[in-house]
């Protein structure tokens, strides 16, 4: 597996290095361009052509460095995958559609909307299918100068939906910010204080919230919080249960300038098998859950 590595390590250094004389190029066409103005058009000239040319370099580099991202994904990542869950099918630039993200019910609409690196599957018989999201808001400044157009990130994490087969009624919410997209909700105090200091419910029943969240689930649900950090939310609706985390993290993505080695593929890893840890912290794949 080293060699396999080696050979995405060396062209990843050869797209860095591209990266880096375009960038010194591109900063110093800026600097003789600026420069230029106040002192002599033909430099000015120069400087322009020289930061063209370490903006084409720069170009190169970063594309040359996209392919080994997406070639490690297809050659090793799927790979990797398999051996962990037998029944995955990794799809690196699909992802779930909007319908899928907003029908967790506690995601806002965005103007901006971007997901990949979509998997599914099953785990003990449990079905789901999860994928990275980035949701984006578009703000409008208004200054002396002019109109500003800028978008603002406000969930970048994954977003998971599992089979969920234990009857009930109406819709159930755990969250640890926000509140449900829909109407007819009721906020919901349950027994442990300390779950409620933690997480805010809301339930369309009040006996679909103690149904659903038992004591052994509401201890899970707390689990998974310490484990794994980031804000989480939880939707229970239909035959449907909805996770995402919102942790600032693109997953599953090579960095530029971090060499690939082991402890980036336990990362990976790691972030696969949260699909298990759900399934098997939350009792999912037990006949509790079946119909």
């Amino acid at each position: 597996m080293e060699d396999k590595y080696l050979k995405f390590n060396t062209e990843k250094k050869n797209a860095e290095k591209k990266v880096i004389i375009g960038g010194i190029i591109l900063a110093v066409g800026v600097i003789m361009t600026i420069g230029g103005q106040a002192a002599a058009p033909a430099i000015m000239v120069i400087g322009i052509i020289v930061a063209l040319v370490g903006l084409i370099f720069f170009g190169i580099g970063f594309g040359a460095f996209s392919k080994v991202k997406k070639s490690f994904k297809t050659e090793v990542l799927t790979e990797m995958f398999k051996e962990a869950i037998p029944d995955v099918v990794y799809s690196p630039t699909q992802g779930l559609n909007q319908q899928e993200v907003y029908e967790t019910d506690f995601l806002k609409r965005a103007d901006r909307f971007h997901t990949e690196d979509k998997l599914s599957g099953s785990v003990d018989g449990v079905s789901f299918v999860s994928s990275d999201v980035k949701l984006e808001e578009r703000h409008v400044q208004h200054t002396k100068n002019g109109t500003r157009v800028y978008y603002v990130v406000y969930f970048l994490g994954r977003v998971f939906k599992f089979d969920f087969n234990k009857e009930f009624v109406g819709s159930l919410h755990v969250l640890e910010a926000g509140s449900p997209r829909s109407k007819g909700f009721d906020k919901v105090k349950l027994e442990s204080i300390e779950f409620n200091k933690k997480f805010k419910t809301y339930s369309t029943d009040d006996l679909t919230a103690f149904y659903i969240l038992t004591p052994p689930i509401m201890e899970a649900i707390t689990a998974i919080e310490k484990k794994h950090p980031g804000r989480i939310s939880f939707s229970f609706r239909g035959d449907f249960m909805y996770f995402a985390i919102n942790n600032n993290k693109d997953t599953f993505e090579v960095q530029m300038f971090r060499k690939i080695d082991e402890s980036m593929i336990e990362e990976f890893k790691n972030d696969l098998l949260m699909i298990k840890d759900l399934i098997v912290t939350l009792k999912l794949n037990k006949n509790l859950f079946k119909k």
